[in-house]
């Protein structure tokens, strides 16, 4: 059998270990799964959706949040609506900024850096208002230790600051004047411009060009500044996606990293990082998004791809950390979060549809039960889950040879997947020469016999799947080659 290896579609076809095509599937221990598309579980905002939030009270109740260019939004389990609690006159997010939350007890803080920092109260169905103390406008927000962190920031004196970080007094969200309440901010030279925070027992900062950690030291300093590094930085603010602090992926100049601990570590390099650079649509770059799916250990990036008019995002780019393993969709979307459920009764899943089977979920879904995690998109103006259908799913060996330099006939291949009555097909491209292109021929189904009946002669094949329909895992085929002119 070949097997269906890590997608490597940076490495050359011929001799390829791995998998050079692996389109809407997920990576899986032995081979590949299917990836489901988008389900809508509310109701449209006004607008593309640029930040997501799920909140949980003290009670336990949860409320589930959105931002679109001009307003904020809570989500209304007793029908799905996108509810409006804007500030009155609403908002004003620019094309090159986003949603960003977080939850400081009760409080809810969001900004978006072109607005005054709002604030309301989890799961109270409040209008947002105006975070007082004036702290400034900023692009990024986090939680380290008992302050509220607010990086790249726009302030009434200095004005804006792409390099500042600006923490709040002690246990409080309101506290914001320098020198009271071990409040301050820090500004971090010759390191570009901040491009991402991330929080917990101490602070993950990402510059353009060096990533700093601060930890939390007291007066008078307060915070300790340790450069990570100055040779490498983040160079777009939407690939930053993080397990809490202990692992931070983002992308840099020369392809993806990861974070861990102190260690930074190359994870596309010879595999995706030439393939992914040659498709990403950089002057679309504002447009990326990503968040990590802890419970399948996946990261995962959405972007505009160069086949992307628009220049909105049409791809998405997986990268499973615990295989180190990578795969990519065709499903772009507007936001990513990791999200909990609202909840819901019998009576609330009627408003979202009176057909069982019409449901986005199936009947039992987590998706449907209080306090549930789920890991969600934004698409369409609406939040969605990743429960539709399996996308139709397109995997392509490596390229091999029979005998090097000898024509070879392929006349069957049996593919290996699981699945409920998938509908799969399969063709074979083959060269005699590498300076040739390869030559797919016709697809062929699975027959009776449970293989797929091919004529495809040359000196080099590969194989590629196409799998539509419910399926569960393809692990590879198996090939009957014979050498040609011999018996």
């Amino acid at each position: 059998m070949i097997n269906f290896g890590e997608f490597i579609p940076d490495q050359p076809a011929l001799n390829n270990a791995g998998a050079t095509v692996a389109k809407n599937v997920i990576p899986a221990a032995t081979g590949y799964r299917c990836f489901n598309d988008f389900s809508p579980l509310s109701g449209a905002a006004d607008s593309k959706i640029l930040g997501m939030f799920a909140g949980k009270a003290d009670d336990g109740s949860v409320a589930l949040y959105a931002g679109d260019a001009a307003k904020l939004y809570e989500m209304n389990a007793s029908d799905s609506a996108l509810t409006d609690l804007s500030l009155a006159g609403g908002y004003s997010t620019s094309t090159d900024n986003r949603w960003r939350f977080l939850q400081f007890g009760e409080t809810l803080i969001a900004t978006n850096y072109n607005d005054n920092v709002q604030t309301g109260t989890v799961a109270s169905s409040s209008a947002f208002t105006n975070l007082s103390g004036t702290p400034p406008k900023a692009k990024f927000i986090a939680a380290v230790r008992d302050q509220v962190m607010l990086g790249y920031t726009n302030d009434g004196t200095d004005g804006e600051k792409p390099y500042r970080l600006w923490w709040s007094g002690i246990n409080s969200a309101t506290s914001w004047t320098p020198g009271t309440g071990l409040s301050d901010y820090q500004d971090v030279v010759d390191a570009g411009d901040l491009t991402g925070l991330i929080g917990g027992e101490y602070a993950i900062a990402l510059f353009e060009r060096a990533i700093v950690r601060l930890s939390f030291v007291g007066a008078p300093l307060i915070y300790q500044v340790d450069r990570l590094t100055n040779q490498r930085g983040c160079s777009v603010p939407g690939s930053v996606a993080s397990v809490g602090s202990a692992m931070v992926f983002f992308l840099s100049d020369d392809g993806f990293w990861m974070l861990r601990g102190n260690e930074l570590m190359p994870i596309g390099a010879e595999k995706i990082n030439r393939w992914f650079l040659n498709r990403f649509k950089l002057a679309s770059a504002e447009n990326m998004v990503s968040a990590v799916d802890p419970i399948n250990q996946n990261v995962i990036w959405s972007y505009a791809s160069t086949d992307s008019a628009s220049g909105e995002n049409d791809e998405i780019l997986i990268y499973n950390y615990n295989l180190n393993r990578w795969s990519f969709g065709q499903a772009g979307c507007d936001a990513l979060a990791q999200l909990f459920t609202v909840g819901y009764t019998l009576e609330q899943l009627d408003n979202i549809s009176a057909n069982i089977d019409t449901l986005p979920a199936s009947f039992d879904s987590a998706v449907y039960q209080g306090g549930s995690f789920f890991f969600a998109a934004a698409k369409n103006a609406k939040v969605q889950t990743f429960t539709g259908d399996c996308l139709p799913a397109t995997i392509e060996t490596g390229e091999f040879a029979v005998s090097p330099g000898k024509r070879a006939l392929i006349s069957t291949v049996i593919p290996y997947l699981t699945g409920v009555s998938p509908t799969v097909t399969v063709s074979v491209g083959s060269r005699q020469r590498q300076i040739d292109d390869a030559v797919f021929g016709a697809a062929a189904g699975l027959n009776a016999d449970g293989y797929c009946p091919t004529r495809s002669s040359g000196a080099y094949h590969r194989v590629r799947m196409n799998i539509t329909g419910e399926w569960a895992v393809a692990q590879g085929v198996d090939v009957d080659a014979k050498m040609m002119g011999m018996r």
